[in-house]
């Protein structure tokens, strides 16, 4: 069993624990001091509960699991959108807003299908258009994701389920390596075989 598959089944437990035990203290009238591990739970009423952690807000995405991500993410959206006969299904981890207001992508996972995706060579066609990226310059190395077929530049890589499917990951490079969007992208696969 994976570390992240353990923490998924521990966490939850743990935090029912600690919620409600803080509820029953609380409706008693009691206080107490929460250790420095318990961070991510500050309650500043009775009424609050803890954020869900990264891994409580991945799930699924249009039928791919969503199995590592990052720690430090923000907020994710989800979001569905058509380009040349393409769809997508996004969902992408925000944090901010910054001193002037701004957000800042850390992270975001796409699920792509159409007809035209008949391949790897059709997919990466695709995306310089959609993209708008110079074919000639793209500094593109081919990977393996999973058992898939894809390429990676750096702060983002694509890969080829299947004919009709591919899947994007694209990360902040500023805060996150290599390695980050590599696992990422390794945990985002079809929830069956497709």
């Amino acid at each position: 069993m994976s570390r992240s598959s353990l923490r998924s089944r521990v966490v939850p437990s743990a935090r029912r624990i600690v919620l409600g035990s803080t509820v029953v203290l609380a409706s008693l009238g009691v206080s107490t001091t929460v250790p420095a591990t318990a961070s991510e739970f500050a309650p500043t009423s009775r009424h609050s509960v803890a954020p869900p952690s990264t891994e409580q807000r991945a799930g699924t995405l249009d039928g791919f699991l969503i199995e590592h991500l990052p720690d430090g993410l923000g907020t994710p959206s989800d979001f569905e959108y058509e380009w040349e006969d393409v769809s997508f299904h996004s969902r992408v981890w925000e944090t901010g807003p910054d001193p002037d207001g701004a957000f800042n992508v850390d992270l975001s996972v796409k699920t792509l299908r159409g007809e035209k995706l008949t391949d790897l060579e059709a997919l990466k066609t695709f995306l310089v258009e959609y993209e708008e990226k110079d074919p000639d310059t793209w500094e593109l190395t081919p990977v393996k994701v999973g058992g898939n077929d894809g390429l990676f530049a750096g702060d983002e890589v694509f890969y080829f389920v299947s004919p009709g499917v591919a899947a994007e990951v694209t990360i902040d490079h500023d805060r996150f390596s290599d390695e980050d969007v590599l696992d990422t992208a390794a945990g985002f696969r079809p929830a069956t075989t497709p």
